[in-house]
């Protein structure tokens, strides 16, 4: 199987006590958990069985200390990690508004992760076969930008897959909105992409839905996955248009179901490689949508983020 290479911020989730109660009625308390989407997919895919690797910058502090024996404890291999003193690591409070939805309030810039740099990545980093998976947090800071898009460059030159995730988080960015040429250059760098639809609302502008997605199969995306919450899972590209249904959950923390379904999508693929055509084959699809599917459903039904990604032996029946 291909490993992936996830790039991109790990932080800590700081995660609300009111995540389980929405009643608001107890004291709030903060628990903190490993977090970060991209290192969120790394253990997810690494808790599936495939081989996994995390680049990324980290604090020379206790909570990059935190994250990297996490990370490890994970089996996530870790050579491309730094760890720098001119920053500190990553906080992100994940609480619940007045009507029950999670708001995050993130302690990000300045922070590590962005200091990351071409420099920084291993020699020969994308000499093999590999999956790259990025996500548009590392575009929030014009350096952080530059070594992102130079990095899905790189990967898809040396024929790596590139997957990207919009994972959009509006107040990350120094005008509390996202740029949405900057994103959708990074969107269309991807060979599998993956947003929600209320994503897809956000960048779209005034482009019907349906223009907007076809735009980004024309710049060269091979397939694009949307989701919509726990609803069903859509797949589009040239010659393929799938819909799956997710199983049915009562949600308990939806922050890394995400991340867990991306994981379990890339997870699904790499067993039978990126061999020419596979974003075709309708039947291969659907079943790497499924199984996807029943990673996110797993990860929402728990708290925190690499606690909540599941293994083979949790997916399988009782």
């Amino acid at each position: 199987m291909i490993p992936v290479i996830a790039f991109g911020e790990a932080l800590v989730d700081m995660l609300s006590s009111r995540l389980g109660d929405a009643t608001g009625e107890a004291p709030e308390t903060f628990t903190p958990y490993a977090g970060g989407a991209p290192a969120n997919v790394a253990v997810a895919c690494s808790r599936l069985g495939m081989p996994s690797r995390f680049l990324g910058m980290l604090g020379d502090d206790y909570f990059g200390d935190f994250l990297a024996a996490e990370l490890d404890a994970q089996g996530v291999e870790l050579s491309g990690v730094r760890r720098t003193r001119e920053a500190r690591t990553a906080l992100a409070f994940v609480s619940r508004d007045a009507g029950g939805e999670r708001t995050f309030d993130f302690y990000r810039p300045p922070a590590a992760d962005l200091l990351y740099r071409l420099t920084d990545l291993p020699a020969g980093i994308f000499s093999e076969p590999a999956i790259l998976h990025l996500c548009s947090n590392s575009l929030t800071d014009p350096e952080i930008a530059e070594t992102t898009l130079a990095m899905a460059e790189m990967a898809s030159r040396a024929g790596c897959l590139v997957s990207v995730d919009a994972n959009l988080r509006h107040n990350l960015w120094p005008d509390g909105r996202a740029d949405t040429a900057l994103v959708t250059r990074l969107l269309d760098a991807a060979d599998l992409l993956k947003l929600s639809l209320d994503e897809v609302d956000d960048l779209r502008g005034d482009h019907p839905k349906d223009t907007w997605l076809a735009e980004r199969l024309a710049a060269g995306v091979k397939l694009v996955v949307t989701t919509d919450g726990g609803g069903n899972v859509r797949a589009l590209g040239a010659e393929v248009s799938l819909s799956v249904a997710p199983p049915a959950v009562v949600p308990a923390d939806t922050t890394a179901g995400g991340d867990a379904f991306i994981g379990g999508l890339l997870t699904a693929l790499a067993e039978n490689g990126f061999e020419d055509g596979w974003h075709r084959d309708t039947q291969r699809l659907e079943a790497a949508l499924a199984f996807a599917c029943r990673c996110g459903a797993h990860a929402v039904t728990r708290p925190g983020s690499y606690v909540a990604l599941p293994t083979r032996a949790d997916l399988s029946p009782a």
